[in-house]
């Protein structure tokens, strides 16, 4: 019998300790401070793990109700003057890479157009011609190439610029798509 009560006694004493324990941790937890993730961009929002739409441009939808939309550069506003195929906007590229696409004819002179890699600082990392893959004499669209060879970028991020061939100089001839890239 005095086996059974001193038995009792430690499960009595564990049961206690494991109790407050229990109501320490409680304590302690609700006396934290949550950790609020601060959504202030398209990049943060998804990498925070919100909800993100089928959208072009893609839009997250944050906390509070807040939406985000994904930087594409100005790629809808001269889609009906010149396409990339690849890299897509927000794209990881490493040197070198192959720019693929398609502009209406004017885009070219001599069947090229300069594409330019600028890291986030502008420092300008690597250029080349892009070179027309059919007849450049059409106000048509025409499939392009560039492989493009760029020095090691100190920024995670950049743009590449496809530019409107212009030989005049004059500015009211030039013209640029702007594509956000990822290193």
């Amino acid at each position: 019998m005095c086996y059974y009560l001193h038995m009792k006694k430690h499960i009595f004493v564990i049961i206690f300790v494991a109790l407050l324990l229990g109501v320490a941790v409680f304590f302690v937890m609700k006396g934290a401070p949550e950790k609020k993730i601060v959504v202030t961009n398209f990049n943060e929002c998804v990498a925070a793990g919100y909800a993100v739409g089928e959208s072009y441009p893609r839009q997250c939808f944050g906390p509070e109700g807040k939406s985000f939309t994904e930087d594409i550069g100005n790629a809808i506003e001269k889609a009906d003057l010149i396409r990339v195929s690849y890299p897509p906007a927000n794209a990881k590229v490493q040197s070198p890479f192959t720019v693929t696409g398609e502009a209406r004819g004017t885009w070219y002179f001599e069947a090229s157009f300069p594409v330019k890699i600028f890291d986030a600082n502008g420092k300008q990392l690597g250029v080349v011609p892009a070179q027309a893959q059919g007849e450049w004499m059409t106000e048509n669209f025409v499939p392009f190439a560039a492989e493009l060879t760029f020095e090691k970028p100190t920024t995670t991020t950049g743009t590449l610029v496809l530019e409107k061939d212009n030989p005049s100089g004059l500015p009211e001839h030039a013209d640029e798509l702007r594509i956000p890239i990822v290193f």
